[in-house]
């Protein structure tokens, strides 16, 4: 038991920055992102033994986190209206929050905007899979992954400038 544990924190941590990843791209503040991250690690530790090592464990467990965090947004969306101001704790911040920050912010704001499968597509993107890779994993052509990640850039841009945000 001792080392299935060891080998399961030894793969969240070596990946951990997927789920952090996840979890901006669904969650809007910090705690709800820190309770997403929770509640995905306790689900794919729950999940664990069904690991069959057929893939890498880094798409293994992307494909929990992401289950996890669409369940989870679905709670979540149903129990507080969203808003789509920027929140109050960022706002009265925003002078002292450097540029970088403030990017991340709009963009991870716009990909909560996507649809399921553009989410999957920009977060491969952002782990720097092939068109080849993203094709694979999502079961489709790398033609129509290529088209498709195009357009979720096209959009993701859109959705940025409509919130006020220039390039």
């Amino acid at each position: 038991m001792k080392n299935k544990e060891q080998a399961f924190l030894a793969h969240i941590e070596s990946n951990k920055g997927i789920i952090h990843k996840i979890c901006k791209m669904y969650m809007d503040t910090a705690d709800d992102q820190q309770d997403l991250f929770q509640e995905i690690v306790y689900q794919l530790w729950k999940s664990y033994d069904s690991f069959q090592e057929q893939s890498r464990f880094s798409t293994w467990m992307y494909r929990v986190s992401l289950n996890t965090a669409i369940v989870f947004f679905k709670k979540e969306r149903r129990q507080l209206e969203t808003s789509d101001t920027m929140p109050e704790h960022l706002a009265d911040e925003e002078h002292r929050t450097s540029e970088k920050e403030l990017q991340l912010y709009h963009f991870y704001k716009a990909v909560q905007q996507l649809e399921r499968l553009e989410k999957a597509l920009v977060f491969y993107h952002l782990e720097n899979y092939s068109h080849r890779e993203i094709a694979d994993n999502l079961g489709i052509s790398e033609g129509n992954a290529r088209v498709k990640l195009n357009r979720a850039k096209t959009k993701l841009k859109e959705l940025i400038k409509l919130q006020g945000y220039e390039f």
